[in-house]
């Protein structure tokens, strides 16, 4: 059963959370409890196997058949090769491959698995009205959540990203994508406020009942619905099982984690992997220079009313991360009073939380960050030591552990989850590995990185520049909500 941080909305089942998206009154859902599973039992089985095992238990109203049927997607040919997470040996760490799917990025991993969750949680839930899926997007999301939902009946998305906020492949691979019942909108804003629109849209009374009358309601595809993170629990454990078996980590022994994040759902899937029994010790948490989550574990104040910073790794450029929410919720002990006190709209996005629940923060997440400059360097130290090839978001998960080694000495094997393939950044990637190179020319970077590197442009990234584009809507955020309205009302 599921449960709001709030305290406002309990004993929902898992169909009931994943088809609400978000808690209506405010608030995330989160497992009443989590099961324990483990790793041992999962050994010799193939990443869907190991997929099945993790979600099952969390899926209680799920058929088997249906869940069984749903993970499938993980060895039919949507992600590349029989790995759809490869763990790659680099130096004396593991890099976490997780952009071997269509969009050649992380989110692939949840969001090929999301549409048949929701689906199957309708059916659950006796709704039989078509959905609308609302997403807000940095990046990456909007891409691999287009492309999981395209052409699925009874389903409607919007995506709406920061015009000007993300790469030129990241737009294009947006822009370009299939789908009758697919939408596009370019914000003039930044992700925290697309997503503030989108929250806002979620707890509108009126807007939903406007909705209701054309048989339709809201859901999300973003990391506040339990149906996206869940599946993203899987790739930890996938992590540490082949990390035993390349024997760099001793069965049973402990294994760190490196997660560059800026909402902070990919590093709270490591720690639920943690609750339900995974031997991983220190969480490492790697920001761009839009450094709030850093600063929040060295004061225990969250201030997200500053400066934004628009940066070469724009899926981290948020201020406003969903998910550490669900993070405080478990850190202060379950106590919805002190996350509803912190989430109040009166505290303007500022907060600050006790002693024990920050004392309980550090012991579990080390913070740091990365401007810039390092990143770029961190690009080219690394491909020069070790042959490889960083997109800049995980460049600055690999110089946040460089800086945690240093700081810590910890010699513990560790995994860095790389979240996007070089080549959705290829011009960046190319000033890293070359301050001499330069390339205006986003198509013909993906062209010069490959000769650069040997490395192969993964194919969904193969000729982009000459598919059609659909229409793309325009807003300001204050707009979004009656776009949608005019757009489906």
């Amino acid at each position: 059963m599921y449960e709001s941080t709030r305290g406002n909305l309990n004993g929902q089942t898992a169909s009931q959370a994943i088809t609400l998206g978000m808690v209506p009154s405010g608030g995330l859902f989160v497992p009443s409890t989590f099961p324990n599973l483990n790793w041992q039992d999962l050994q010799g089985l193939t990443y869907r196997d190991v997929a099945k095992q993790v979600m099952m238990p969390y899926l209680a109203d799920f058929p088997e058949e249906a869940v069984s049927s749903i993970v499938d997607v993980y060895r039919d040919g949507t992600f590349d090769g029989e790995d759809p997470a490869p763990l790659v040996s680099v130096g004396k760490f593991g890099v976490l491959e997780l952009w071997h799917g269509p969009t050649a990025a992380f989110k692939d991993m949840a969001l090929q698995v999301l549409p048949d969750l929701l689906k199957v949680s309708l059916k659950q839930f006796n709704r039989d009205e078509d959905v609308l899926i609302l997403v807000a997007t940095s990046g990456d999301t909007g891409k691999a959540a287009l492309e999981g939902f395209k052409n699925r009946k009874g389903m409607h998305i919007v995506v709406f990203y920061p015009d000007g906020g993300v790469s030129p492949v990241q737009e294009r691979q947006m822009t370009t994508t299939e789908g009758s019942n697919t939408h596009v909108v370019a914000v003039k804003g930044n992700f925290d406020q697309c997503q503030t629109a989108v929250k806002q849209i979620f707890a509108s009374e009126s807007l939903k009942r406007r909705l209701q009358e054309k048989n339709l309601i809201f859901s999300s595809a973003n990391s506040i619905n339990w149906g996206r993170l869940l599946p993203q629990i899987v790739y930890y454990y996938w992590a540490y099982l082949q990390a035993v078996k390349q024997g760099k980590v001793a069965a049973g022994s402990a294994m760190n984690v490196v997660v560059p994040t800026g909402n902070f759902g990919n590093l709270q899937a490591a720690y639920y992997a943690k609750c339900m029994g995974l031997p991983l010790d220190k969480i490492i948490c790697a920001s761009n220079t839009n450094n709030v989550l850093t600063d929040f574990f060295a004061t225990g104040v969250y201030q997200s009313q500053r400066t934004f910073y628009q940066t070469i790794s724009p899926s981290m450029d948020i201020l406003v991360s969903s998910n550490f929410e669900r993070f405080l919720y478990e850190m202060s002990g379950r106590d919805a009073e002190k996350v509803r006190s912190w989430y109040d709209a009166s505290n303007q996005g500022m907060f600050s939380v006790d002693d024990a629940t920050l004392k309980a923060c550090r012991n579990t997440v080390y913070a740091g960050w990365a401007n810039e400059e390092e990143t770029l360097e961190t690009i080219a130290k690394s491909y020069q030591a070790y042959n490889y090839v960083f997109d800049p978001h995980t460049a600055v998960a690999m110089k946040v552990y460089d800086d945690y080694v240093s700081a810590t000495k910890d010699q513990t094997f560790t995994a860095i989850a790389s979240t996007a393939s070089p080549f959705k950044f290829s011009s960046n990637v190319i000033r890293g590995l070359d301050q001499r190179e330069s390339c205006a020319d986003e198509w013909e970077a993906l062209n010069r990185l490959s000769m650069l590197t040997g490395w192969k442009i993964p194919a969904g990234l193969q000729g982009l520049e000459k598919k059609p584009e659909k229409r793309v809507h325009s807003a300001i955020p204050e707009e979004i909500a009656q776009l949608v309205q005019i757009m489906f009302g």
